[in-house]
């Protein structure tokens, strides 16, 4: 080859390649950072626990049921990740109905398919509906990242933030939920018992004790799917079980649900954006200056775990965990454990501005999606919350702005 001929090759492949990174440049997109997604672990985790991690991922994310592998036959969703997409808040579409329960005595609609309406069914098999003078409720499905953090508190610390009698007189009685729990469940050292049961602090309700509970119940009551933890199929409109999808019992193994559980336990945290910018440091002064921090507590510190990648680490949740009186406007007549049904677990707020990642563009708040935007979760507050409302609306349109602005920062 002439040296003229090498020279027009060198400069053709020089060409196309800065073609193709231009190219390259424009089609692929960039990777967002770690504060715009939910999705991902925890730092520190050992080469084993990133193995778990990853099957609890596909597990939760990739896995999708259908009549030939366990689905319903009765059921809500075909897989774990579709209502919560991106590990994020859910959608109207995905809304969970919960029934049977209308005070503490307990649910009376458990042999009629409560506490949840599976409404949709496989081939064959008609859809549930709500028994006759059964109150109803709706969930929209939370976001599930730094659960692990919260799961691994101690019952000693959320106890220290009750207040049930409002024996300091600010208006503020968070207590916390005892639940019964599960026969598979295991006490730890750090639970504490009150009469048999157990201080919930997951579900909208704060109904279920730990990750476990939580899992086994969504597999179960969510997709139909039974487990070693739940055997048998929901009941399903006073139907007796048995009754048949064709797939052996249990449809999962405990290994996969002790995979999900470690994914949700070791999903990292939401980290907040824009956290030096001026009018998010003022907001969340604000925030703190008319009591809002009073039940959404800014700052926790887990005590020594099992996991090394979660203990002893201070993380910012903006919750306390214990069920509060929201009000009249917010009592939809249901509860679950020894909740009233006026009363409702503060939820956390870390990611709450990456909320419309999986919500469509929108905003789907409070604990049935009702409101549809930052400001009108807060005007929904009501109960133990009407003080710092009030405060709330009394503030001036920028301080409004600056407030809603280091929630969206979360």
């Amino acid at each position: 080859m002439t040296k003229k001929r090498q020279l027009l090759l060198a400069i053709a492949i020089f060409v196309w390649v800065v073609a193709c990174k231009q190219i390259t440049e424009h089609v692929t997109p960039k990777a967002p950072n770690d504060d715009e997604i939910l999705d991902g672990p925890v730092e520190g985790l050992s080469s084993v626990e990133k193995q778990q991690f990853l099957a609890g991922d596909v597990a939760f994310n990739g896995e999708v049921f259908f009549s030939g592998n366990g689905l319903g036959p009765y059921f809500v969703a075909t897989s774990c990740g579709s209502c919560h997409a991106g590990d994020g808040k859910g959608h109207p579409f995905t809304t969970l109905t919960r029934f049977g329960q209308s005070d503490t005595l307990g649910n009376k609609y458990l042999n009629l398919g409560g506490p949840q309406l599976q409404n949709r069914a496989i081939s064959g098999f008609d859809p549930e509906w709500i028994p006759v003078g059964a109150s109803f409720s709706q969930f929209t499905p939370p976001a599930n990242t730094g659960l692990g953090f919260l799961e691994a508190l101690t019952d000693a610390q959320i106890l220290m933030n009750a207040d049930p009698n409002d024996l300091d007189g600010d208006g503020i009685s968070g207590r916390p939920n005892y639940v019964n729990a599960p026969s598979y469940f295991l006490p730890q050292p750090y639970h504490q018992q009150r009469g048999g049961k157990y201080i919930g602090r997951f579900g909208k309700k704060a109904a279920a004790i730990d990750l476990l509970h939580q899992t086994a119940n969504a597999y179960q009551q969510d997709m139909g799917i039974t487990s070693d933890f739940n055997p048998y199929e929901p009941a399903m409109n006073g139907m007796a079980y048995p009754y048949f999808d064709n797939v052996p019992d249990p449809e999962v193994p405990a290994t996969t649900v002790h995979n999900v559980v470690f994914y949700l336990r070791t999903l990292k945290a939401p980290i907040q954006r824009s956290q030096s910018d001026a009018d998010v440091l003022a907001g969340k002064q604000l925030f703190m200056n008319i009591k809002c921090g009073s039940c959404h507590i800014p700052q926790w510190t887990t005590p020594s775990t099992n996991i090394n990648a979660l203990s002893g680490k201070t993380f910012f949740p903006y919750t306390d965990l214990l069920l509060h009186d929201m009000g009249s406007g917010l009592d939809d007549g249901y509860t679950e454990g020894t909740a009233l049904t006026s009363e409702w677990r503060t939820p956390p707020l870390w990611g709450l501005g990456l909320s419309m990642n999986s919500q469509g563009r929108n905003y789907f708040l409070m604990h049935d999606g009702r409101a549809t935007s930052i400001r009108q979760a807060i005007e929904l507050h009501g109960g133990e919350a009407e003080n710092s409302k009030g405060q709330f609306m009394n503030l001036s349109e920028s301080d409004k702005a600056k407030l809603i602005k280091f929630l969206e920062s979360l």
